[in-house]
């Protein structure tokens, strides 16, 4: 079945293209991140019982994109070309789901972060030993990603009505988002 998925997305050739890919795609993400924690604050505002966590979740959010930021420059990498779409989609997606609940937007939270993990994990492993560097940073970055997980579990995000179906959803946009970052 990945092997089916595979044709369809070019392998990177060189050293230089998986890099940018890597850049890319993780700049876009994090852009997109930090628009659904801004969405999802836009609907809570700051007096909501959760605002204070998602603040906190976003300022990590903003200091990987921040950090992306200057990989972009210091490998020389291409943004990706549709980040007004991820302003968008971000932000509608975290106000979605907030305007369905705390536990929706805390499954949004859960699934986002999941495919995320996931991600960085098989990133780090597709690294050469001369990029330990990249490395320890997605590992950083992982490993608050995963932090994030778990506050939304923690904050009733399995119990939301529908819970497989918010939930699936999610991640299947996430997979697709990452897939196109990739290329385009």
């Amino acid at each position: 079945m990945n092997k089916l998925k595979d044709k369809h997305i070019p392998k990177p050739s060189t050293k230089e293209e998986q890099l940018d890919r890597i850049i890319r795609v993780d700049h876009a993400g994090e852009y997109g991140a930090v628009r659904i924690y801004e969405g999802q604050l836009a609907v809570f505002g700051d007096n909501h019982p959760m605002s204070d966590t998602i603040k906190h979740m976003k300022e990590q959010e903003d200091v990987h994109l921040e950090r992306f930021n200057k990989l972009i420059r210091q490998y020389d990498a291409r943004p990706t070309l549709i980040t007004p779409l991820w302003h968008m989609a971000g932000f509608a997606l975290g106000a979605g789901t907030a305007l369905l609940g705390t536990k929706a937007a805390m499954a949004c939270t859960e699934a986002v972060e999941e495919v995320i993990d996931k991600h960085y994990t098989a990133q780090i492993e597709s690294l050469d030993e001369d990029e330990n560097a990249l490395a320890e940073t997605l590992e950083k970055f992982r490993q608050e990603e995963v932090e994030h997980k778990q506050i939304a579990i923690d904050n009733g995000a399995q119990e939301v009505p529908a819970h497989g179906l918010l939930y699936g959803a999610i991640k299947i946009g996430v997979k697709t988002v990452i897939k196109v970052a990739e290329r385009i």
